[in-house]
């Protein structure tokens, strides 16, 4: 049984009784004509930027679902190819692959037909909340309120779950690849410079914040990019505040749509949240004090959960063996197989 979470950054593959047996970007580089693969993941990331007009490294996925069915089908090939090697490639794995819970039936069914076509003996998908929650051991089929925020990178997932069910739910198209855009377009708005998408992530990565607590440094780094007036390489220093600034209508978004969510939310189940706290999960998570930023908003605890990038991802594995509580609490909406 193959656990897959397909994600707009990244592919992770979760294999039962071996565990997360494969974490890489979601990214494929191939010839003129995107028949010829030269490289899938890491070694695909890496060209990314830098490849010649012959080559070029793009990001099948968008917004967490298919922008290019042909080569989702291809870098997915490549992966399951990675991790079942020897006599286990010519098993036919069940498999379960998850999904944001906003997007539309059509959307589903091309994601189970890309998974159909890596010759799986019965394919399911899960919605990424149910999956975030299980990864992040909670108990899903309690009779109580549980709350879950996944951002990951194109979208973020805000759910309040119980008996095994979605009760009520959000998705909005703000995650870290937006991140990622707001703080190119910060600098190029304010310095008049060009950065790339991976050195805007690794500026978010190293010194961005939701938020800045009272005593913490405001650290600082330097990047290089392309002046904008004069077409010459440039260094400029960019601080956390920085980050700040041009992060936060993105991060206002985010906090909305766990707003509409709690206004919708029965008032039982509220309650049982307000006791048992909101978990974030998703790479986004792992922005520095995001956590304390949506608690001084929701007035509610909010809390990290262990190893929040790969919550999904486990979820998805242990979900096949809770196929029968989902299915039982609504199998239409949360577990569905073809």
């Amino acid at each position: 049984m193959i656990g897959i979470d397909l994600g707009t950054t990244h592919v992770r593959v979760f294999i039962k009784g071996r565990g997360i047996v494969l974490r890489e970007p979601a990214v494929i580089a191939v010839g003129k004509g995107g028949k010829d693969i030269k490289a899938v993941g890491t070694d695909a990331y890496n060209m990314i930027g830098r490849t010649p007009g012959s080559i070029q490294a793009v990001r099948p996925m968008a917004d967490g679902v298919i922008a290019d069915y042909s080569l989702t089908e291809k870098m997915l090939r490549a992966f399951v190819g990675k991790v079942l090697r020897g006599p286990s490639r010519f098993l036919r794995p069940n498999i379960m692959v998850c999904v944001p819970s906003g997007i539309t039936e059509v959307e589903k069914r091309a994601v189970l037909q890309a998974v159909n076509e890596l010759n799986a003996k019965k394919s399911f998908i899960i919605e990424e909340p149910i999956a975030a929650a299980i990864g992040a051991g909670i108990n899903i089929a309690d009779p109580v309120g549980s709350m879950v925020v996944d951002i990951g990178g194109g979208t973020t997932d805000v759910a309040i779950i119980s008996l095994g069910g979605i009760v009520v739910s959000d998705s909005v198209k703000v995650a870290g690849n937006i991140l990622d855009d707001d703080i190119v377009r910060y600098v190029r708005r304010k310095e008049n410079l060009l950065i790339g998408d991976r050195t805007a992530e690794e500026v978010k990565r190293t010194i961005g914040s939701a938020m800045l607590l009272p005593g913490e440094e405001n650290i600082s780094k330097e990047i290089s990019g392309r002046d904008l007036i004069n077409g010459m390489p440039r260094s400029i220093t960019l601080t956390t505040e920085d980050v700040i600034s041009a992060l936060s209508s993105s991060l206002s978004k985010m906090a909305d749509s766990v707003r509409k969510v709690l206004e919708k939310g029965p008032p039982e189940l509220i309650s049982d949240v307000v006791e048992r706290g909101i978990v974030l999960t998703g790479g986004g998570a792992m922005l520095r004090n995001l956590d304390i930023y949506l608690q001084k908003l929701t007035h509610i605890p909010v809390m990290v959960a262990e190893n929040p990038q790969d919550c999904v991802v486990i979820g998805t594995g242990k979900a096949l063996d809770s196929a029968d509580v989902l299915e039982s609490a609504n199998a239409n909406r949360q577990l569905q197989y073809y």
